[in-house]
């Protein structure tokens, strides 16, 4: 019998030794596969807020628009297949959120800003006497541009894509007391004109909603106290340094979707700013 090479005995210990990438018998039994991962359970939705969803997206849509009555309880209970108690607890969410209104033996409606109760929703300067005095609206300026990087950002932009500025003085029983300086999406507002705003008399909001089917149904605001800047002391007709509340306002539409910028410097000698929380 002839005795191997060095070579082939070589090769026999690798083969039982386990060459690289190969078990030998001498190896350790390789760890078995982890087992993947659950998937999530299911988000749990209770039915009316399916059904508050389901209302939200007809509202969207433009299926009934602001002012106009929506079907009755009993019709949009036929129309989801639920029961009524339900479709009334989806529409009592609504109403709290001021996204639909409820009259007395006449139905229930889509808000609107033109109404009373709107027009002070986000705008909460109130008289040290606790009043609610309406303001006039003097506007400075309305122009198109594009986007600085902050208001892009805040608004879901791509930087310079177009944006409209607008710059306003509201005075109060005759008293310039708050500057704003808005910002919209171009694409939302190309009607959006110097001329069209000077001729609009009633609330900024309700002019968005009615002209450029845009509703605001929420807002974030970041509120702290400044010194007030020259250029921005000079409009109020208060000292360099005079001391001032300043307001920055994300306000959205459906979807969670931000469609204005506002900046304001309030004046409060005589004010207070009020938010109800709920």
């Amino acid at each position: 019998m002839r005795a191997m090479t060095s070579n082939q005995a070589n090769t026999a210990n690798q083969t039982g030794a386990g060459g690289p990438g190969q078990p030998g018998a001498s190896d350790p039994a390789p760890s078995p596969a982890p087992s993947p991962a659950a998937p999530p359970s299911p988000t749990f939705s209770p039915l009316y807020q399916q059904i508050k969803s389901l209302i939200t997206q007809s509202l969207e849509s433009g299926e009934w628009k602001p002012g106009e009555i929506i079907p009755s309880e009993v019709e949009l209970a036929a129309r989801y297949k639920v029961s009524q108690g339900t479709v009334r607890k989806a529409i009592d969410e609504l109403a709290a959120e001021n996204l639909v209104v409820r009259r007395q033996g006449k139905g229930t409606f889509v808000a609107t800003h033109n109404e009373d109760r709107a027009q002070f929703r986000f705008l909460r300067l109130l008289a040290d006497d606790g009043a609610e005095h309406p303001h006039v609206s003097r506007l400075l300026e309305c122009r198109r541009l594009r986007a600085p990087a902050e208001i892009a950002r805040q608004l879901d932009l791509k930087p310079a894509d177009p944006v409209v500025q607008v710059r306003r003085l509201l005075e109060f029983e005759n008293e310039v007391t708050v500057l704003d300086e808005i910002w919209l999406p171009g694409a939302m507002f190309r009607g959006l004109t110097f001329e069209r705003l000077s001729e609009y008399k009633g609330p900024l909001y309700a002019m968005f909603e009615t002209e450029f089917g845009t509703r605001m149904i929420r807002a974030t605001e970041k509120i702290r106290a400044v010194a007030a800047e020259p250029a921005v002391a000079d409009l109020l007709h208060v000292p360099a340094g005079f001391p001032l509340l300043s307001v920055e306002r994300v306000s959205y539409t459906y979807g969670d979707r931000p469609v204005e910028v506002r900046r304001g410097w309030y004046v409060t000698t005589g004010y207070y700013y009020q938010n109800d929380l709920s």
